[in-house]
């Protein structure tokens, strides 16, 4: 096994799926199906070579998402040891509210997070209260390397997305053998200051932002007022990647209307990322 193993815990966009009060085709079906339930997206970190675990976003699904994590890898010692958070809309921060006094209560829990992060959490209640009994908040820098163990580091890096209340990052994960690249929110891929193509080469593994399939998907309204490169737009991007190239590539961050959220085929060559499936670092 490799020392750094990744947990899949959620695929799906902030509201999860099926999504709350919609009754279209979309959702209907699989309101009263367990199986088809989908959270929203975030990921489990193992580092074996030392038995620590790692979360990155906290969202509003954690308590079945950390069952799932526990099941998997039960904690040996402390519960978790570090929560990374990409930015401050709401499915990415929320799950903090069951690390207070009401629920967990944590003791100066790690929780790594950029600086208009850190002053958002520091501001508005009740994460005030939570952020200061609770959590011990780490300042990130852009692109600056976090070493976690001779095993693991995780880098922060800018995304161009709507950045009302934070910064919003991506992460690069990376362990003795393998990098991981780990962007679940980005307005486009023309307004980030890489080329995508290149950082797809320099990972093994990529987690994409797929919330909608095509600009069609909304029905009745404007989807380029809820920015997000489509899948379609992406593949079209990335088409002429080798097939070894494009393997690399699943789509996470589904919206309750992508049809691709319960798929388990390929679409055009790349990946939908699987809810639980482990990635090995």
């Amino acid at each position: 096994m490799s020392k750094i193993e990744i947990i899949i815990l959620g695929i799906a966009q902030d509201a999860g799926f099926p999504q709350l009060g919609c009754y279209l085709p979309c959702c209907l079906p699989h309101k009263f199906k367990p199986e088809s339930k989908r959270y929203a997206a975030s990921l489990g970190i193992i580092d074996h070579s030392n038995g620590k675990r790692y979360l990155i976003d906290a969202t509003p699904d954690i308590k079945e998402q950390m069952l799932h994590f526990d099941e998997h890898h039960p904690p040996k010692g402390e519960y978790l040891s570090g929560i990374f958070l990409t930015h401050a809309h709401v499915g990415h921060y929320t799950g903090l509210m069951h690390f207070g006094k009401e629920g967990y209560n944590a003791k100066n829990l790690p929780t790594y997070v950029m600086p208009r992060m850190e002053q958002f959490l520091k501001a508005n209640a009740p994460w005030i209260e939570i952020a200061q009994n609770n959590l011990n908040l780490n300042i990130l820098e852009n692109e600056v390397a976090i070493i976690l163990s001779d095993a693991l580091n995780i880098t922060p890096f800018l995304v161009p997305h709507r950045d009302e209340h934070s910064e919003t990052v991506g992460f690069k994960i990376t362990g003795l053998k393998k990098s991981l690249l780990f962007i679940p929110d980005i307005d486009a891929w023309n307004l980030w200051d890489k080329s995508l193509l290149h950082e797809i080469q320099k990972v093994d593994y990529a987690l994409l932002d797929g919330t909608f399939l095509n600009m069609n998907e909304l029905p009745g309204r404007d989807i380029s007022k809820i920015p997000h490169p489509t899948i379609e737009q992406t593949t079209a991007l990335l088409k002429d990647l080798p097939a070894n190239e494009k393997e690399k590539v699943h789509f996470i961050h589904l919206n309750h209307s992508n049809p691709l959220i319960l798929s388990n085929e390929k679409y055009k060559g790349f990946g939908i990322a699987k809810q639980l499936g482990a990635i090995q670092l």
